[in-house]
């Protein structure tokens, strides 16, 4: 049963949430990015409605809790701290940490997946909505947007060649534009589709 209201999380667990985030320090990647995801998590609690809401907002709390620029594994190791953090702190709550992990370890595919990817029903609208919550910085305001393309850029920085790095975001923007959605919900792709294909389209074009 989805709780009536949402779970208030322990001080202590916010406190190693925000430790996590700041470490190491990032442009993009900080719990500034979570407020945001967060934001737009209850904007669906609004609108649609989430059959898991406590599951997707705790894996939204977590699915960058572990990032390091390059690595292939920051998926899989935020979703190890998040069940770990739900069976230290939340034992009681009732959370399956599985599908808290799972979401989590979707982020990975961003770019890949399509709406068919998950089937029909409630856990499949959730899977879809919660992967747009955190791809919608791309139909963000142009400023907004711009703002987000530096930050990733900075992450980067020192990590791999400036060319490197231009050459394959302008590859990944390129193909994220070239799908026929952007978002895997019509919730979503109502409401950022066009603005975000604008963004696109510039941040493809400004990276040749």
């Amino acid at each position: 049963m989805p709780h009536a209201t949402p779970l208030v999380l322990p001080e202590t667990q916010l406190a190693e949430l925000a430790t996590a985030y700041a470490t190491p320090p990032r442009a993009y990647h900080d719990f500034g990015h979570v407020r945001e995801v967060l934001r737009h998590h209850a904007d669906v609690a609004s609108g649609p409605g989430w059959a898991q809401p406590e599951e997707t907002r705790l894996a939204v709390l977590y699915h960058d809790a572990i990032y390091e620029a390059g690595r292939s594994d920051n998926e899989t190791r935020s979703a190890e701290m998040a069940v770990a953090a739900i069976a230290r702190w939340l034992p009681a709550a009732g959370i399956d940490a599985a599908r808290v992990a799972e979401l989590i370890e979707l982020t990975a595919r961003h770019g890949e997946l399509v709406p068919e990817a998950f089937g029909s029903g409630a856990i499949a609208a959730d899977t879809r909505h919660f992967l747009d919550c955190d791809m919608a910085i791309l139909g963000a305001e142009p400023d907004v947007f711009d703002a987000y393309d530096r930050a990733i850029a900075a992450e980067y920085r020192g990590k791999v060649p400036s060319w490197l790095f231009r050459l394959n975001r302008r590859r990944f923007l390129k193909s994220v534009l070239g799908k026929p959605r952007i978002y895997l919900s019509a919730y979503f792709h109502e409401r950022y589709d066009a603005r975000a294909r604008a963004n696109l389209r510039r941040a493809v074009n400004e990276k040749r």
